[in-house]
């Protein structure tokens, strides 16, 4: 089964449209909110870069890499991370996700990432350490804009930060990340990629 890889706008549409049916399964919009199927989900200054599980035409798991500098300890880093993960319901529990999200991180090497950084909900950090992923502890993300900040420890959210240090840079600077408040700051759109 081949992961394929898709500038997010460039997906050929049946792909793009099966991967919005499966976020919308996921994460439905509210009534009447829905945007169309083939419609982009991500703010196109963050370069989302779609990852696919494809089995004879048909996608069964989905994630989308967001990319962007961030400045944390005084140092410049350029930062991926992880967004819409999603595998198909029927098929849920037979490694497909976990394929994806542990090829994610060679993905972002490939792109010259220094660091993957994203939060998750608590319970899937099992998941996601399955797949190479480690926690970083006491972080908090702070996404959404420096005006309007949307941090991952607001009431109501039970959320880890999860990493891996890509870059000689990002490994040495490692320790910062722990027990710190990341600006991360990717916009209104994607707020907490």
């Amino acid at each position: 089964m081949p992961i394929l890889s898709f500038p997010e706008p460039a997906t050929p549409s049946d792909l793009r449209r099966q991967v919005r049916g499966l976020q919308e399964q996921a994460w439905p919009s509210p009534p009447g909110e829905a945007a169309p199927l083939d419609a982009p989900v991500h703010d196109p200054e963050l370069r989302p870069l779609s990852l696919l599980l494809v089995e004879d035409g048909t996608v069964l798991a989905a994630l989308d890499i967001l990319t962007k500098d961030l400045v944390h300890a005084g140092a410049r880093f350029a930062a991926g991370g992880l967004s819409t993960v999603v595998t198909r319901r029927d098929i849920r529990g037979r490694g497909h996700g976990r394929r994806l999200v542990t090829a994610v991180r060679e993905a972002m090497s490939e792109q010259r990432l220094d660091l993957g950084l994203f939060t998750c909900d608590r319970p899937l950090e099992g998941f996601y350490r399955s797949a190479g992923w480690r926690l970083v502890p006491g972080a908090v993300l702070v996404g959404g804009t420096p005006q309007d900040p949307f941090p991952s420890d607001r009431p109501g959210f039970d959320k880890v930060t999860m990493a891996a240090f890509l870059s000689p840079a990002a490994r040495r600077a490692e320790a910062s990340f722990h027990d710190s408040r990341i600006g991360l700051y990717p916009g209104v759109i994607d707020r907490l990629w």
